[in-house]
């Protein structure tokens, strides 16, 4: 599950260590950005519904493969940090809704619970967390995560994927893939996202309705 929403900040910059410390012991799941401690709202029917069928989707297509998936509990750091972990505020833990590690996976520490080399990044958007994931979260991960290959950004409205692409040349493409008859490779991890399967019981509204009606026409 991504960051639903911002429901709190610290008054005061912490540590990453001290972080740590904090969300090892919390109940409820936050997230970490250059000092600021942000707590995390639960999902809604949609959120659940796509997340749960990306997961079994990406599971299914990666079995005898040397990567995995991860979901909703697998925190994520990126970049920004100084070498003494314990002074420093800078950077960002989150909780991306799928992560796909290939290889080793590194970690953080030895409590192995704060992953290092992510591949491939999926997010699933909802009103209160589109413009940090499409700015802040997707600008941080790009640059500071060197593993990163496919960040892609799946919407809950409709049925519409956002897939950034790393180049050679370390720039980015993105291809938007807009109804339930298209399919997002993932030629990274050998793998593909059909958008029928992804939004599979999810009922969108009747003006989504109308509009993908009026997009086959074109």
């Amino acid at each position: 599950m991504a960051l639903a929403k911002l429901k709190e900040k610290s008054k005061r910059l912490y540590t990453v260590e001290e972080y740590l410390a904090f969300e090892r012991e919390a109940e409820e799941r936050h997230e970490y950005i250059d000092g600021e401690i942000l707590l995390m709202a639960g999902q809604s029917d949609e959120h659940g519904d796509i997340s749960v069928n990306l997961v079994g989707i990406l599971h299914q297509q990666l079995r005898g493969k040397d990567c995995r998936v991860r979901s909703k509990d697998a925190k994520v750091k990126t970049g920004g940090f100084a070498r003494k972990p314990e002074e420093s505020t800078r950077g960002m833990f989150s909780y991306p809704d799928l992560v796909v590690t290939c290889g080793e996976v590194k970690y953080h520490d030895q409590k192995k619970d704060v992953i290092l080399n992510p591949k491939v990044i999926i997010e699933v958007l909802s009103d209160a967390t589109e413009v940090y994931d499409r700015n802040d979260k997707l600008t941080r991960d790009k640059l500071f995560n060197d593993t990163l290959t496919d960040y892609i950004l799946v919407s809950q409205d409709k049925p519409q994927v956002k897939h950034f692409i790393r180049q050679e040349d370390h720039s980015w493409k993105v291809y938007t893939y807009l109804g339930l008859d298209k399919i997002c490779p993932i030629e990274s991890i050998e793998c593909r996202l059909e958008l029928k399967e992804i939004y599979e019981r999810v009922k969108f509204s009747r003006k989504t309705l109308k509009f993908l009606k009026e997009i086959e026409k074109l």
